[in-house]
């Protein structure tokens, strides 16, 4: 028989009591158990929780740099560019992209209570809306009137939208191995964190692209 191994917490703040008072929504980001070795998914959470916080400075440091560049640069448009427009495509891509958050919840959500076959179907929507977003950004990028190479404007554009684009492809790629690992005979009775960080990792991508659309789309020259 297998002995359980506990791990005292000696630091002089109540991680435990701390912990209770939060939200419900906030408690699965963190570790739970007094310090049980076994807490393996509370512990997985918060260091990919952790791993998201590192994330989104890279993407805070993006967006303040286009923020200092843009208040700072009398002609942002070069003479005869447009600049991004808020085109259909790009509504559609958007509402798109925000929509597969209310769609991923309830897979994961699904999951959890061992509704496997709901879980595959409303996984394999989200994996269509993320592939839809991308394949518009590409559609996007080549009918734009300037190139990554067009001033400040092309090199900040590029740069926020195909760093984004690569998490989305991230995001998918995860989804696509979550989706596979499915179809393995008990795979999930044990532990779905898995799903839990990719779930995670999908609304933060979703949440950064608010901003973005704001800065790039409704932020006019």
């Amino acid at each position: 028989m297998q002995r359980r191994t506990i791990h005292i917490d000696e630091s002089p703040i109540r991680f435990d009591l701390w912990r209770r008072r939060l939200p419900n929504w906030l408690q699965r980001f963190l570790p739970s158990g007094g310090g049980s070795h076994e807490d393996h998914h509370g512990k997985g959470m918060f260091g990919f929780t952790v791993f998201l916080l590192s994330e989104s400075i890279i993407f805070l440091s993006f967006i303040f740099t286009y923020v200092a560049l843009r208040l700072n640069t009398k002609n942002w448009l070069p003479p005869g560019i447009s600049g991004p427009e808020l085109s259909t495509i790009v509504v559609i891509n958007t509402v798109v992209l925000l929509s597969s958050s209310f769609v991923i919840q309830p897979a994961e959500n699904a999951l959890k209570r061992n509704q496997l076959k709901k879980f595959r179907w409303l996984w394999l929507i989200t994996i269509a809306m993320g592939s839809y977003f991308l394949v518009g950004l590409l559609i996007e990028w080549k009918n734009l009137d300037f190139k990554i190479t067009t001033g400040l404007v092309g090199s900040t554009f590029y740069l926020l939208t195909g760093f984004h684009g690569l998490h989305v492809l991230a995001g998918v790629v995860l989804q696509i191995i979550m989706l596979i690992r499915s179809f393995i005979p008990g795979n999930y009775n044990k532990t779905h964190f898995g799903t839990s960080a990719t779930t995670l990792f999908w609304h933060f991508v979703d949440v950064v692209w608010v901003f973005l659309f704001s800065l790039l789309y409704l932020w006019r020259a």
